[in-house]
């Protein structure tokens, strides 16, 4: 009798625990990251993208929110809503374990970056994109030593660039491309991690090239459509990794004649500029050249011939001083 009541105890029990309910990542949702997100949407003005934020659910079940183990909020993506307005919340400086941050396609967030921002002392990825924020890059940035990855690209910042951004330790992509920005490109940039990505493109820097840039051994490098003169030979290299150089729509005056192109080149904008010299070459035994555009230079000489060199149309080469050969005219 005493083991069949064991047994019936055993049973009851099993049933009470199978029903009670599991712990949840959710469940773990940290309180006070939580009053903070609530402050957040509130300085958004309560907008109905942020409508799953209420304070009778779990913060890491919201919407555009991302949360470690332990309940954390490490993570905020926002965008693509034209009804978010206003200016970036500085309470999103008060989540202190935040690792990314997304405002992204946001067309009515408007003023600075505010400089509670430095308190985000675990962010790695900062991304403000497509948005109406106007103003300086802030200097503050560099205090964020954390950064491996800033993009505030599209957005309407002037002034020019600063020179702290080129103290970050861990810096290894940096878009500032289609901007307002004037002035020159800071020659403390040649100082970020070796493999650092640079995209300055479209926005109004002038000046030359700081050779500090050459030192380099980026994969990616987009200069194109400023205002910048004289030599960028020094961007190229045989032992170079790089496989993206973009330089067009400058006003960059250099023989192109010695150049050494990095072998892993897959594109190459040298458009609209005052480039002179011949092709080298050695262009015929780029592998992985998928883009070439030579055009509006002072090039002379026969196009090199071979290769995926004439996988390239008139377009790539014409309105040049003297450039003969496919798929130009043939050479007199």
């Amino acid at each position: 009798m005493a083991t069949h009541l064991s047994f019936f105890f055993i049973c009851i029990s099993l049933l009470i625990f199978s029903s009670l309910p599991i712990p949840t990542l959710a469940a773990k949702c940290n309180k006070d990251d939580k009053k903070v997100l609530l402050r957040i949407k509130a300085e958004f003005g309560n907008p109905y993208h942020l409508a799953s934020w209420t304070n009778n659910t779990a913060c890491c079940d919201w919407y555009d929110v991302d949360c470690d183990s332990n309940g954390r909020v490490i993570g905020l993506s926002i965008f693509q809503d034209t009804a978010i307005n206003g200016t970036i919340p500085p309470s999103i400086g008060d989540l202190p374990y935040l690792q990314n941050l997304l405002l992204h396609k946001l067309p009515q967030l408007i003023g600075g970056i505010p400089t509670t921002f430095t308190r985000l002392t675990r962010i790695t990825m900062l991304r403000i994109t497509w948005t109406g924020i106007s103003g300086p890059v802030p200097d503050f940035l560099s205090e964020i030593k954390s950064l491996n990855f800033l993009d505030l690209s599209f957005n309407s910042l002037t002034g020019s660039i600063p020179a702290s951004l080129g103290t970050l330790p861990n810096l290894n992509v940096l878009h500032l491309d289609r901007n307002r920005l004037t002035g020159t490109i800071p020659d403390s940039l040649g100082n970020l991690v070796p493999t650092a990505s640079l995209y300055l493109s479209h926005n109004m820097l002038s000046g030359s090239i700081p050779r500090s840039l050459g030192s380099l051994q980026t994969s990616v490098l987009d200069l194109s459509r400023n205002q910048l003169v004289g030599d960028a030979s020094f961007l190229f290299g045989a032992a170079k990794p790089t496989d993206t150089i973009l330089i067009s729509r400058n006003l960059l005056e250099f023989d192109l004649t010695k150049v050494a192109f990095p072998v892993n080149l897959s594109s190459l904008d040298l458009s609209h500029n005052k480039i002179y010299g011949k092709i080298p070459a050695q262009i015929t035994a780029l592998d992985n050249l998928q883009f070439f555009n030579a055009s509006y230079n002072s090039l002379c000489g026969e196009i090199p011939q071979g290769g995926r060199v004439q996988n390239f149309d008139q377009y790539s080469f014409f309105h040049n001083k003297c450039l003969c050969g496919a798929p130009l005219e043939a050479c007199k």
